[in-house]
């Protein structure tokens, strides 16, 4: 009995073990349940992560999970796996022993429910990078966690301070990119005082920093960028002694660095851009460990601290549109890997510091619009690493390194307004990646080489207000992609190549202020993009070439010539007024101040014409009596037949309530509302009254075609459908939206292809502000347009399942229905966004000229914040009821410099908005126009998306109190109020 009772503990000890292992079985089968429940709630179309998610496999061996020794779930491994779905928190948070979550960086969707709530156990939780939609909830219970990742993942609402509050243990904290509401800098953070990584950029936080930042002494990175931040930097933040990095743009700061800022002696990586900071940069001496300084876009002044010179660590700074006087040190990036420098718009003086690209690597130097003074040194001539160099609007001299000129990656080389000297050389031969040049108004020479052809990638060349000589080589029809080319006021001599007619990406050619000579050549007439042509100011002979009438040109001129013979009928239009003066050699049927023209008889050649047709109308008639008896009783069956050779096919989009037969009837000429590059439009009438629009897509070759008793013009091969009529059904067969054209149908044949569209009664937005079919819109209805438009372009940009680029917003492509509400149309440039946007690189101009973003012309990348630079030139013009360009604006200006220029006082903003705007309305008008200058800031970073442009005009509503940052006469700024009055 004895011993019995002596072995009680082992025998208890082993029923334990005994019984572990017996529910263990049942606890591991639960688990392994809920991980292929979980499988089965979410889609992994490309990778393989669940593809051994089975039941005969371990649970502890499926891909992305880790157990603990007891075998139960421990750790969920997704992030960056593509998964797309619901996630199913009820289920992930019955594991138990669950201690980590990691979602990120993958396409869920949906909400993110409280079930969350019941994951007690864990210390990591990553679901950022995501498309959830909703608030975030309350998740208070997680109070073990130490690393919280939300960022970047749809979500709305209120700022989830609250779940932070009881998350003392928190290391990271990442909420960033989240378009919360508007809230102060929620205090509860500032108790964390275990974080080492705060990251809240992005998601509404208003107000200022408070001071006890400080207290988070482990901070490594504070990343408080792009939020609606005002007063100074606290002198909180000189406390935080390991800071790292910290990120600061995009508020509205104001002050100076704080005094002890230099004691953040461990800080690489300060970026305070696009602020209103002012003062000196005294502060920054002792920070020798920085990597990256970014201060561009504030009211800095005095010279760049000497010490700089010395930072051995520094890769790249970014100074640019400040107050910055004095030289640059002139050690600057000498001792590392340095990457690049902007300090443009600044006034800097003296020389360029020479060894910025010692290391080999360095990318970009831009210092435009400064006095830098002295050459280019020599030591750029060898940077091959080197992508942009933009020198422009200094007082630069001598001959640039001939070495230059053919970099191997350049894309940029701007050094225009300067005054350089020499030629270009025939290194320019090695610039395989060369996309722009501007070398205007400099004091170049001699001939252009004949090898510039081999700079393939050129988009752009701008040679004007030089001394070049020579010949234009004709090799530089070669050039497949150039689409500006500028050499006016110059000394070229020769005739103009024939090759110009292959550079079939020209939109703009100004060779105005020569001593060309010889004819103008006929293969410009087929140049398809080409919409300014500028010849004047030469000695130009012969006639003008009929094929000049298939162009459909902006601006025309080629006065001040020795052009003789009859202005082509298609050209002598009050449009081109002026165009043909100084030709005494030309006549005309139809301009006023040219002479009739006259035919060989020497009467007048109207007279002459007429008697021709009478002649060739009898003939006719004979011929056409002689075969009568013979066609009338063939006519209904050749016309049945003609019906029968097409073989139509019809791909609806929406319910149809009229037939194929009904929309062919109604392509007719008489019905024909519109005709543009790529094809014509045409207004059908149903039998029941119905409008439809009707858009007759042409391609590449010309042919005829009989639809319904009318020849239309079908440009096509058979069996081949034009890329604009590929992209438009591509792109809106899918789309629902109010703000967005509906398209009903498409309609194809070999050689034929029609969209079918609702019919806009009101037309375009062009043609309400700025054609004879103008209409006086008040300033609600041209803010319900805006608003309306920018709703379409937010849905493409975020609301399809792929990002819609549009690559052609401007006001004729935002028609106008009975009511003026807006439709976003014409998507015959339109791409889907991809993945890498490395790869969305195009050479051929996408867009029309004035709408265009300024970085397209030289990294020809489109993503949706160059729609939202064109969408910026749509509201100035709704503003001010100008053009995107206009003569007044000056050489090379459009509305957004003109825009720029008139910010310098109250009386000059209020001067933009459009005169037939009522006084009460002009302030509202000024809020909208603060949206348009974000959206065309130069830097594509520093646009809003769409998504935020439409939240701005919702808040920018009419009557609401608005404020505007004016420059005074001493350069400082100060905030107006425009309207005394708030919205009722």
């Amino acid at each position: 009995m004895a011993a019995l009772f002596n072995c009680w503990p082992a025998l208890i000890h082993f029923f334990s073990i005994f019984s572990f292992f017996l529910l263990f079985p049942v606890a591991f089968s639960d688990e392994l349940q809920t991980l292929l429940s979980i499988k089965s709630s979410l889609s992994n179309p490309t990778t393989n992560v669940f593809q051994n998610w089975e039941p005969n496999t371990p649970l502890c061996k499926f891909t992305g999970i880790t157990c603990n020794s007891d075998g139960s779930v421990k750790e969920i491994e997704l992030s960056n796996q593509k998964i797309s779905g619901f996630v199913p928190f009820d289920k992930i948070c019955s594991l138990t022993s669950l201690e980590k979550l990691s979602l990120g960086y993958n396409s869920f969707s949906g909400q993110v429910t409280d079930d969350l709530n019941k994951c007690v156990s864990l210390n990591y939780l990553d679901v950022g990078n995501n498309e959830f939609t909703g608030s975030f909830p309350d998740v208070s219970s997680l109070s073990e966690l130490t690393h919280f990742y939300a960022n970047n993942s749809g979500f709305t609402g209120k700022f989830p301070w609250n779940s932070v509050a009881n998350m003392s243990n928190l290391i990271v904290l990442s909420l960033g990119d989240n378009q919360f509401d508007r809230t102060p800098f929620p205090e509860v953070i500032l108790k964390l005082n275990k974080l080492n990584w705060l990251y809240l950029s992005s998601c509404g936080l208003e107000g200022e920093i408070p001071e006890e930042i400080g207290n988070l002494k482990e901070l490594i990175n504070l990343e408080l960028s792009m939020n609606y931040l005002t007063g100074e930097i606290p002198s909180g933040i000189t406390k935080l002694k390991k800071l790292w990095q910290l990120e600061l743009y995009e508020n509205q700061l104001t002050g100076k660095l704080p005094v002890g800022f230099g004691n953040l002696t461990s800080l690489e990586y300060f970026d305070a851009s696009t602020n209103n900071l002012y003062g000196d940069l005294s502060e920054i001496r002792k920070l020798n460990q920085l990597v990256s300084l970014q201060l561009l876009q504030n009211q800095f002044s005095g010279e760049v601290p000497a010490e700089l010179g010395e930072f051995k660590k520094l890769v790249n700074i970014s100074l640019y549109t400040n107050k910055f006087t004095g030289q640059l040190p002139q050690k600057l990036g000498s001792w590392g890997n340095f990457d690049f420098i902007d300090v443009s718009e600044n006034s800097f003086t003296g020389p360029i510091p020479p060894d910025m690209c010692k290391m080999g690597t360095m990318r970009g130097l831009l210092i435009l619009q400064n006095n830098f003074t002295g050459g280019i040194p020599e030591t750029y001539a060898s940077c091959t690493s080197m992508t942009r160099i933009r020198v422009s609007k200094n007082s630069l001299s001598g001959v640039i390194p001939a070495g230059i000129w053919g970099l191997p990656k350049l894309e940029i080389l701007d050094v225009a307004m300067n005054e350089f000297e020499g030629t270009i050389t025939s290194d320019i031969g090695n610039a395989k990646t060369l996309g722009e040049i501007d070398a205007a108004n400099n004091r170049f020479s001699g001939e252009l080489p004949f090898n510039i052809s081999n700079a393939s990638s050129l988009v752009k060349i701008d040679l004007s207000n030089n001394q070049f000589s020579g010949e234009i080589p004709g090799s530089i029809g070669e050039l497949k992609k150039i689409g500006n080319l500028n050499l006016q006021y110059n000394k070229f001599s020769g005739s103009i190549p024939y090759s110009l007619g292959s550079c079939v990406s020209l939109s703009d050619i100004n060779m105005a202020n020569n001593l060309l000579s010889g004819s103008i050549p006929v293969s410009l007439g087929s140049l398809p993009t080409l919409t300014s042509l500028n010849l004047s100011e030469n000695q130009l002979s012969g006639q003008i070439p009929k094929s000049l009438s298939n162009l459909k040109l902006n601006l025309l001129d080629f006065s001040n010539n020795q052009l003789t013979g009859e202005i082509p009928n298609s050209l002598s239009i009050d449009a081109y007024k002026g165009s043909f003066s100084g030709n005494n050699g030309l006549c005309s049927q139809n301009l006023k101040n040219f002479r009739r023209c006259y035919g060989e008889a020497g009467k007048p050649r109207e007279w002459y014409t007429l008697l021709i047709c009478l002649l060739v109308a009898v003939i006719v008639v004979l011929v056409s009596f002689a075969g009568y008896l013979f066609l009338k009783k063939k006519s209904s069956k050749e016309h049945e037949r003609s019906l029968k050779q097409n073989s139509w096919n019809t791909k609806s989009f929406h319910i149809l309530t009229f037939t194929e037969d009904d929309i062919l009837d109604g392509i007719k000429h008489d019905n024909l509302i519109g005709k543009g590059g790529s094809g014509s439009v045409y207004r059908v009438q149903l039998s029941d009254g119905t409008d439809f629009a009707v858009k007759h897509i042409w391609t590449s070759d010309s042919g005829n075609r009989k639809i319904s008793g009318t020849t239309s013009p079908i440009l096509g091969k058979p069996g081949k459908k034009s890329k604009e009529f590929e992209a438009e059904v591509e792109t809106l067969s899918s789309i629902r939206h109010v703000n967005v054209v509906k398209l009903y149908c498409s309609i194809t044949s070999d050689d034929s292809s029609l969209l079918v569209y609702e019919y806009m009664p009101n037309g375009s937005l062009w043609d309400r502000l700025h054609t004879c079919k103008k209409m006086s819109l008040d300033w609600e209805t041209r803010y319900e347009i805006a608003l309306g438009a920018a709703k379409g372009l937010e849905y493409l940009h975020h609301g399809c399942d792929k990002p819609v680029i549009h690559r052609d917003v401007k006001s004729s492509n935002i028609l106008l229905d009975e009511f003026c509400k807006p439709r976003i149309a014409d998507f015959g440039l339109a791409k889907i966004a991809q993945a890498d946007s490395t790869k969305d690189t195009t050479h051929v101009i996408a867009g029309t000229h004035g709408y265009i973003a300024p970085e397209y012309g030289y990294t020809h990348k489109v993503n949706e914040k160059s729609d939202v630079y064109s969408f910026g030139v749509v509201l100035m013009e709704l503003i001010s009821g100008k053009r995107p360009i206009e003569s007044e604006y000056g050489e090379n200006g459009n509305i957004v410099t003109w825009v720029s220029s008139k910010l310098k006082s109250k009386e000059s903003v209020l001067s933009i908005v459009d005169s037939s705007i009522p006084e009460a309305f002009k302030e509202d008008a000024i809020e909208v126009l603060r949206i348009a200058i974000v959206c065309t800031s130069r830097l594509p970073t520093l646009r809003p998306t769409m998504r935020n442009v439409v939240k701005m005009l919702e808040n920018a509503e009419p009557c609401r109190l608005v404020g505007i940052i004016v420059s005074k006469d001493d350069g400082s700024n100060r905030t107006e109020q425009l309207k005394d009055h708030t919205k009722m």
